[in-house]
């Protein structure tokens, strides 16, 4: 007879395309124990329960749950950003995205909702009727205005299905991404797959004021977050991909 717990491990254990034996190693553990938590004939410890989430890279939300369904106190928060106990990583997120004007950044949650973003972004963003709160990945699914102001938008679009791929499988399902997945191959536009060497990056192509912006990003993370919202928290920072967007930013913030 399984247990709650017992079917999030396996669950887990089956995404991560890990056998019992090579997690009962890698826990120093035997595999006939990794079954028995399986099946529900050990319960594990707190300690242990931490020690496979760590090993199956799983998720903080997620270990909590696996610890709930364990029986055990969840061993990780969620707190707001405007708290007093964040205002180090408020003070950091804020520093990031101002002294990355005049490109734009943005502070996303794991829905990609806008929590921050710096003047360069709002300006880009306030004529679309997108700001702090709006998904991204929503406005890019249904948001037409938003749409129509991507120049290239079939490989926008075949970019976000996959950076979306790549996220569902880490947390192990969203169903809000899912959805969103979804609208996007629904929509999707994608043109054919050019000959030859693909290009180093795909820019996106923005068209603002009568100008297209070329521009490409790169993502950071707290890479020693222990709670949930901050370890799922991203920031956006785009650059120019090319020399007549450099000079367009830099004349917006001049």
């Amino acid at each position: 007879m399984t247990t709650e717990f017992g079917t999030h491990l396996k669950s887990w254990r089956a995404a991560r395309r890990v056998s019992q034996l090579d997690l009962g190693l890698s826990a120093n553990v035997s595999a006939r124990h990794i079954s028995f938590l399986e099946t529900g004939r050990s319960r594990p410890s707190r300690a242990m329960v931490l020690a496979l989430c760590e090993e199956l890279e799983v998720p903080r939300g997620a270990r909590n749950q696996l610890l709930t369904a364990a029986g055990l106190a969840p061993a990780y928060g969620v707190r707001d950003l405007e708290e007093d106990e964040m205002s180090p990583v408020r003070q950091a997120v804020d520093w990031m995205l101002e002294r990355h004007d005049p490109y734009p950044a943005f502070a996303l949650d794991r829905h990609w909702h806008v929590q921050k973003m710096n003047r360069t972004a709002s300006t880009l963003l306030a004529g679309l009727g997108l700001g702090p709160g709006d998904s991204l990945i929503g406005a890019l699914a249904g948001n037409e205005s938003f749409r129509a102001a991507i120049e290239n938008l079939d490989q926008v679009v075949a970019h976000a299905i996959a950076r979306l791929r790549t996220e569902i499988a880490h947390i192990g399902g969203d169903p809000v991404l899912e959805v969103a997945m979804a609208d996007l191959i629904e929509l999707d536009v994608a043109g054919q797959v050019p000959d030859g060497v693909l290009p180093a990056f795909v820019p996106t192509q923005f068209r603002a004021g009568g100008m297209v912006l070329s521009l490409f990003s790169t993502l950071a993370q707290f890479g020693t977050a222990e709670d949930v919202a901050l370890a799922e928290m991203k920031i956006e920072m785009m650059f120019p991909a090319d020399e007549t967007t450099r000079q367009v930013l830099m004349a917006m913030a001049a």
